[in-house]
């Protein structure tokens, strides 16, 4: 079988490219032959990758890396301007969000696209295909498949919340076009699948709906002994610390392998003295970081020994360095300015950071003075790796004792707690969206004790709730921390399979609907 699967992004760093470059994998080793369109600069470094197709003067090229072919990476040629859905920077790019594009610089993009698919499409023909994206994979597969190739679209949740619910009138044509003729729209939860099917009001829709949440590298993300994790991060800080800084000083944006290595360094993995929790995500303000800073204080003040790894890098780091050496000192004036001064949620209006106000609001008297002398240790305490890659993350995980996911915004599934649980660590996430669902199935399978630890609500009452649900982990008996774990690793191997997914999207692209689950 010969698939064609049109992402248009890079295949390493998170959400979808990962989704993308796992999926590739998995398919290869299931004996799929796969024409991956992507815009990824370094393909050759990529260990599935066989094949390497570019356009000389027009024409398209390939160059074989190794035999047999069954991935190949096509990078079209589409100029320098790379519509995004949240602000990033993408290198060899002008990247701009699609909402700041014009409506020449979308319909030369989808073009170009469109003319590469039919070029890939003109040296062989693919059984079946998928589109990433609700916007602008699935009309680059209309406009660009001949008509009776059938495919599936995967929506992650940026095009859906970012882009087309932000501009329905420009956007929403574009989406209903690339909808028309899927068979099967995955979808990773069911708040993704109802938020679509607002947005979309096609009656027809939800009948070819389907859950296809993303996999978790299972051989990768698995719990490790404490000796030969923490060997792993000790030896990818020296590796990285032996490399250059980034070419941008102070750039949010690029990766700076030297200062990546220090920072791993600090960690003391090895020993066992220190209790590790990790974040991994964008610094962007919807990822609820501020609300993870706050909380930290007083998960000191209960356990010193708690330390925070942060791995991440975006457009709001240089905020949260402020931020956290602002809580440090207790400059409470400083941090609420930082909250009042908020910041746009990816295109959105601009708004206060109301949940950590009210928090710092319900400060006073005694407790105010065990948070100031707690958050005096966050200089030691936190620590800020920056970027690291997707394969980097999965020693430093097991090496944790537990991962935050406090998104304030809807998110389309929760990978990075399900790779989090894989490799024996406690994801403890907010409870709506995505996250909600991936929580309700790990949390069937733990003891009922540690249930409530997995989730808590994001309101006013969100830092001391994460605060108090790390804290409780962090101080249950041993046996209860042991049986959690195992019961983690253990459902999540069980339900979040890349060969699994695979399978999935094959199904959905010939529209086997009976074989895939409804998001319920």
């Amino acid at each position: 079988m010969r698939i064609l699967v049109f992402h248009g992004y890079l295949l390493r760093g998170t959400g979808s490219n990962v989704y993308n470059a796992r999926l590739a994998a998995a398919l290869a080793r299931g004996g799929v032959t796969i024409d991956l369109v992507c815009q990824e600069r370094r393909p050759r470094e990529l260990p599935f990758v066989d094949a390497v197709g570019t356009w000389v003067d027009g024409e398209p090229r390939v160059e074989v890396i190794r035999e047999p072919v069954r991935v190949t990476a096509w990078r079209p040629d589409i100029g320098t301007l790379l519509p995004t859905y949240v602000v990033d920077r993408y290198e060899g790019f002008d990247a701009k969000s699609f909402l700041d594009c014009t409506d020449e610089e979308v319909a030369a993009y989808v073009e170009r696209n469109v003319g590469a698919i039919r070029d890939v499409v003109a040296r062989a023909r693919p059984d079946v295909a998928l589109a990433n994206h609700l916007v602008m994979g699935p009309v680059v597969l209309a406009r660009g498949l001949d008509p009776d190739v059938p495919y599936a679209v995967k929506v992650h949740g940026s095009a859906l919340e970012y882009t087309v619910k932000r501009d329905p009138a420009r956007f929403l044509p574009f989406a209903r076009e690339g909808l028309e003729r899927a068979r099967t729209v995955l979808v990773g939860s069911r708040h993704t699948a109802e938020s679509l099917w607002a947005a979309l009001a096609d009656d027809d829709l939800p009948a070819r709906t389907r859950l296809g949440p993303p996999g978790v590298d299972v051989e990768e993300f698995r719990p490790r002994p404490r000796a030969e994790a923490a060997a792993q991060v000790h030896a990818l800080a020296e590796r990285l610390s032996a490399g250059t800084a980034a070419a941008g000083e102070g750039d949010a944006f690029s990766r700076d392998d030297a200062a990546a290595g220090r920072a791993l360094a600090q960690l003391d993995l090895a020993s066992g003295r220190d209790r590790h929790v990790a974040f991994v995500g964008k610094l962007i303000v919807s990822k609820g970081i501020d609300l993870l800073a706050a909380s930290w204080p007083l998960v000191l003040a209960e356990v010193p020994d708690a330390r925070l790894v942060i791995v991440g890098f975006g457009g709001w780091r240089a905020t949260l360095e402020r931020l956290l050496a602002a809580l440090a000192i207790c400059d409470l004036g400083e941090v609420r300015a930082i909250a009042v001064e908020g910041r746009a949620p990816e295109g959105g209006p601009r708004a206060p950071l109301r949940h950590l106000l009210a928090f710092l609001d319900s400060l006073d008297g005694d407790e105010l003075a065990r948070y100031r002398a707690a958050a005096a240790g966050l200089g030691e305490r936190v620590v800020l790796t920056g970027r690291l890659e997707h394969d980097e993350l999965a020693p430093l995980l097991a090496a944790c004792e537990a991962q935050v996911v406090p998104s304030t915004f809807p998110e389309a599934f929760g990978m990075v707690a399900a790779e989090a649980a894989s490799a024996g660590a406690l994801p403890v996430s907010a409870a709506h969206s995505g996250l909600a669902e991936v929580t309700a199935t790990l949390a069937a399978a733990v003891p009922e004790r540690a249930r409530p630890w997995l989730s808590f609500a994001v309101g006013d009452g969100a830092v001391r709730d994460l605060a108090g649900r790390l804290v409780a982990w962090l101080q249950a008996p041993g046996d209860l921390r042991e049986r959690t774990r195992a019961a983690l690793v253990a459902v999540a191997h069980e339900r979040y399979s890349w060969d699994g997914v695979a399978a999935g999207v094959i199904a959905a692209a010939e529209g086997r609907h009976g074989e895939l689950a409804r998001p319920v």
